[in-house]
């Protein structure tokens, strides 16, 4: 017992000795020391500060992609709001052609915008006109290249789907369906992107100084120069202008079997526009420039307060012209106003929005008469009124009330005299030609081969039986001479 305690004591003298003792440093060796530390903890802190780096640049690219992403479902969600709306202002016979094509735009138009519209757009500029390369691409690596290419693929194809589907409306009622997806391929694949890549991707009018924030050019004007044109190729539904004893001709309305469906359409589309436009800042981050994080928030303002202005301008107009308020026409006149906004929302003031939206809702009743009963170009849902009357407007609008100086963005009305203002309509005439003179080849070649249009007694009878053996409402009786 002794001799254990002896042996721990022993033992614990030593470990305090140890503790205590100073160790024998050799002359000069201190200050290699020092020398050799501050060395070490400059290396660790230039390897923290390197990490850091890696991880907030990885943490903005996440939360770009998140965004972009949650920009993009918005966007989807805007299909199911087309079909809808078209849909509740057409007759109830033609709900499952209408919805079918709906669907299937976007689904054929998602593999050809990715086998070729794509890379027209974005790939490697060719002269300023288009892009050549990453064709039928899809990268396998796991890295920020990949990813990159990925989130902007996703985000641009539902703004391709959103063009191709706005001649749906206006063609609605009397089309083959194998002819709308041969239409839908092509707008997808050629005739969306090409004039995409001189804006968006890095071409002739971009590098102008041509200013489409979101697309009343890009998307809006392009689907409603091709309805236009493709209403007129197709010609009226049945009964609808009618040629009097007298010589003239009188203007039959059809009107639209569910407004509570169109309304319904309607709010989707205003609930989607909010990533459509909001989210083409392209990031979540920034504090500063048009195209940064700061901005999403007054993007959704401006964005907001034009599309209360055109629907509350357009009920107005109505209510004075037809003496009622009328619900279709204050329906346009909200995407109206959302068209409208879709180009300056970033660079115009909240003032200045609702004045656009103002004019938009205003431009939109007058043009739907215009087209309805001067052109007599049959018009079913409004769509050319709206997506290219207001989308021509809202891309003059920039030329007016722009108010970006640190982007060299300024209207007349900001100092920036009529330079972009010019730029603005250069940009509009020549994606008016180009998209005019390539859906008029489209739409005749479509005519000469497959034919464009359905008989009269199948377009009599309804597509939803003729084209789909199928009916929208089965078990209710819909059918009607017209």
């Amino acid at each position: 017992m002794r001799k254990k305690l002896l042996f721990c004591g022993v033992l614990c003298f030593v470990l305090t000795a140890a503790l205590f003792s100073e160790e024998v440093i050799p002359e000069g060796a201190a200050e290699n020391n020092i020398a050799e530390n501050a060395i070490g903890l400059a290396a660790v802190a230039e390897v923290s500060s390197m990490e850091n780096s890696i991880a907030d640049s990885s943490i903005v690219f996440s939360l770009d992609m998140v965004w972009l992403f949650l920009g993009a479902i918005l966007v989807f969600i805007m299909q199911a709001g087309f079909a809808l709306v078209e849909t509740g202002l057409t007759r109830a016979k033609n709900g499952v052609n209408i919805s079918m094509k709906n669907v299937m735009d976007f689904c054929f138009g998602a593999i050809a915008y990715w086998a070729i519209g794509w890379g027209l757009m974005y790939g490697a500029d060719l002269g300023g006109f288009i892009g050549g390369d990453q064709f039928l691409f899809g990268p396998m690596s796991l890295d920020a290249e990949s990813g990159a290419f990925y989130k902007s693929w996703f985000f641009q194809v539902v703004f391709a789907a959103t063009a191709a589907t706005i001649v749906s409306g206006a063609m609605a009622e009397r089309t083959k369906f194998v002819s709308y997806l041969f239409y839908s391929v092509v707008i997808s694949a050629l005739i969306y992107p090409i004039q995409g890549h001189w804006i968006w991707g890095g071409g002739w009018l971009g590098k102008l100084g041509f200013h489409d924030f979101a697309g009343s050019t890009v998307v809006h004007s392009v689907g409603g120069w091709a309805a236009l044109i493709g209403a007129a190729v197709l010609g009226p539904r049945t009964g609808k202008y009618i040629k009097g004893q007298d010589g003239k001709v009188l203007v039959k309305a059809f009107p639209g079997h569910n407004i509570p469906y169109a309304c319904l359409g309607v709010m989707l589309l205003f609930f989607g526009w909010f990533g459509f436009n909001g989210a083409s800042t392209g990031t979540a981050f920034g504090d500063g420039g048009i195209f940064s994080g700061v901005n999403i928030a007054r993007v959704c303002v401006t964005t907001t307060l034009a599309a209360a202005a055109g629907a509350i301008t357009a009920m107005s107009v109505s209510w004075l012209l037809f003496k009622k308020p009328d619900c279709s026409m204050t329906l346009n006149g909200l995407l109206a106003g959302l068209v409208s906004i879709t180009a300056p929302c970033a660079v115009v003031s909240p003032s200045a929005a609702i004045i656009i939206g103002i004019v938009g809702g205003t431009l939109v009743v007058l043009s739907v008469e215009f087209i309805d009963k001067i052109l007599k170009i049959d018009d079913p849902v409004g769509a050319v009124s709206v997506h290219l009357t207001c989308g021509i407007w809202g891309t003059f609008a920039v030329g007016i009330w722009a108010n970006a100086p640190e982007d060299g963005i300024l209207g007349v009305l900001h100092g920036g005299g009529f330079t972009q203002l010019g730029m603005q309509t250069v940009g509009i005439a020549a994606v008016g030609i180009w998209t005019v003179v390539t859906s008029l080849v489209l739409f005749l070649a479509l005519k000469a081969v497959t034919g464009l249009r359905v008989s009269q007694k199948e377009e009599l009878m309804g597509l939803d039986i003729t084209e789909h053996k199928a009916e929208a409402y089965t078990g209710f009786q819909i059918f009607s001479n017209i």
